[in-house]
Order: C-alpha cells, then structure tokens, then sequence
C-alpha cells in the first residue's frame, strides 16, 4: 500500500475511535416526516461523492450505518431485526413493483432520501448523502479494488474471500439469484464473505432474494464489469430525448444499474435482498444523480416527464399523480413528490 494511505489509514483509525454513532431521534420518529410535499426546501443535501468526502465525513458516514445495524426496527411484525435490515426489507418486499417499471427512478430517488434522513436524524450523521461515481474508476486502467470505496478503514471494505460462503439449499425457490450460482462466472460473483473493513462480521438476516438466513456481507467483485459504466456510456445514456428512452437505456443489460450491481458482485447481484450490501445506497445514489443530471439539462420539459408501464409487463402507464409507498420507512407520496430536487421532500443537489 502507497505511503499516502498507510497514513491517512492511521489517521482514519484515530477518527474511528473518536466518533459517535448514538441516534438522535426517538425510534419511529422521522423530523422529515413533517414536511409537505411541493413546498420549496429551505436547506439542502448538498451530495459528494465518496472520495471528496473528507475522512471525518467518511467515518461518520460509515458509524452512522453501523448504527442503524444496531438500532430496532419501527416494524417489529416483519423479518428485519434492524432498522438498517428494515430499509433492505422494504426493499424486497416491493421488488416486483418497483423494478422493470415507470416509477423505477422516482421510486429508488425517495428511497435514498429516506435512508439519507435516517443517518442523519436517527444516528447523528451531519455529513452530505455520499455516492459512488463509479465511471472515476472505470475510465482507468488499475484494479477496482484500488478505488477509495474499498478502503478497509475509511471505505466499505473489499472483496469476498474465496471459500467463506456457500448458497443456502432453496428448496422453495425463493433465492431469487437467477442464472448466476454454478460455474466459473457464478463461483466468482458468489466469491465469498468481505473479511476486512467495517462490516466485515456484520451478520444479514435477509437474504439472499426472499430466503431468511444468517449471513456474511457476500461480494465478487470482477473488474470485467467496468466497461459497462465508463464516462463515455454515460454520456451516451444522458443523450435521451425522453424519459422512456432514458429509463430503458439506464437499465439495458450493459447500462449502469446492472453494471454496478454486478461489479460488485455477492448479494448485490440479486435483484431482491441488494441492499445488504451499503454500497447498494452509493450505487443508487449515482444512478440518481446521472437522472438529475439529465433532467437538469431540460428542465422545463423534463422534471415532469414521466412514463413507462404501473407493474412490469403491464399496459396502464405511469402518471405523476401515481403513489409510491416506503412500509415502515415513511408516508406514500406520489411521483410527481420526487421529480422535482429543489422542492419538498427531496431538497438536494449533487456536486
């Protein structure tokens, strides 16, 4: 390792054990909760992405997940035993309703938020939401592991160890992991459990897809998927004329969505239970900010512009009036509630 991040490394350990990660709130209790929908923000998340973070931020972020691993869910009725499970289970729980649908990006946008207020409000995070730009990584030439997101201290850790983890019996098919187990391409992608960083004796109860086992946080991480989300894919993807077109391009087999999940590889490959894996917010986030830049390009056309199918395969289009819900993660809001970032309850900007 470069001397450069054998001292930031000291450094990053002395700010660990520095900051706090107690919540800030009463369980169950959102201080955005209160705010209405439409009304111009008063203050705003001004989000960064992971390496302009300062490290204090990135420590902070970091406690604040591991706070939300410690914190109780406000639903005790379902699987998750924690709030940070909670946002992961609504996540599967909806899964079929918010992915291959119009209302996929407002749907994820509001999810973020959600996650974005809980850090703060819940465990005292005071940094901005953070994203991953993965294309800084992908447009060159050295490891994807050598990017400042895998960083074993002020990062999310690495990749899985080979021979850690093995895919639990399904005998009700409700793994949801598709054509991936099995093989040389699935044994790389279920490479194993993340041994170093933050969470790396983190236990997950959901997971994977709809299946309730305890586990490891699980990665394979391959650099073959890089070329999937490089600068100049991006750019191709923010020349849509429309929503639709954007919509269908940023979710093709070599768009960005996918391309990111697969990178990363582990739980992050399934479509369900992803969000074990914290790098899914970062992940999403840029995702996010890639549609904000493109409706910033036009936006007297393009904060309203809306469609694509209600369910996956289904003919009745998206409106802006349809609602989105968030179970045990905030009130329903509709589409039209996410379009807009400089309004109520989004009130965020990316740099």
């Amino acid at each position: 390792m470069a001397p450069f991040y054998s001292l930031l490394s000291l450094t990053a350990v002395y700010l660990l054990s520095a900051v706090s990660a107690i919540p800030v709130s009463e369980p169950g209790v959102s201080l955005s909760a209160t705010k209405v929908p439409g009304t111009p923000c008063t203050t705003f998340d001004h989000r960064k992405e992971w390496r302009d973070l300062t490290v204090e931020q990135r420590l902070g972020y970091i406690n604040a997940v591991l706070c939300l691993h410690k914190l109780p869910p406000r639903d005790k009725t379902r699987a998750a035993t924690t709030r940070y499970e909670e946002f992961q289970a609504t996540h599967i729980l909806l899964t079929d309703r918010v992915h291959s649908v119009g209302h996929f990006l407002p749907w994820h946008r509001h999810l973020g938020t959600l996650y974005g207020n809980a850090l703060r409000e819940e465990c005292g995070y005071n940094g901005p939401t953070a994203y991953w730009d993965w294309s800084r990584d992908a447009d060159v030439s050295t490891p994807i592991l050598e990017s400042p997101i895998f960083h074993p201290v002020t990062g999310f850790g690495g990749d899985g160890v080979p021979g850690t983890y093995t895919l639990p019996p399904d005998p009700k098919n409700e793994s949801a992991i598709g054509p991936f187990p099995g093989g040389p391409f699935g044994n790389r992608i279920w490479k194993g459990c993340v041994k170093d960083g933050p969470f790396k004796d983190s236990v997950f109860h959901l997971g994977p897809g709809r299946m309730l086992t305890n586990h490891c946080l699980v990665r394979g991480i391959d650099d073959q998927w890089k070329r999937m989300l490089t600068s100049d894919n991006v750019k191709t993807m923010l020349k849509a004329k429309t929503y639709e077109e954007f919509r269908l391009v940023i979710d093709a087999f070599n768009g960005i969505h996918g391309g990111g999940h697969i990178l990363v590889g582990g739980e992050m490959t399934n479509t369900y239970s992803a969000g074990a894996d914290p790098l899914f917010y970062l992940h999403h986030a840029n995702l996010d900010r890639v549609w904000w830049h493109w409706q910033q390009a036009d936006p007297a056309n393009r904060l309203d512009d809306v469609s694509g199918p209600t369910t996956k395969g289904g003919r009745i289009p998206v409106t802006l009036d349809f609602e989105i819900d968030f179970p045990a993660l905030g009130p329903n809001i509709t589409v039209r509630d996410t379009m807009d970032s400089s309004l109520e309850p989004n009130c965020f900007t990316y740099e």
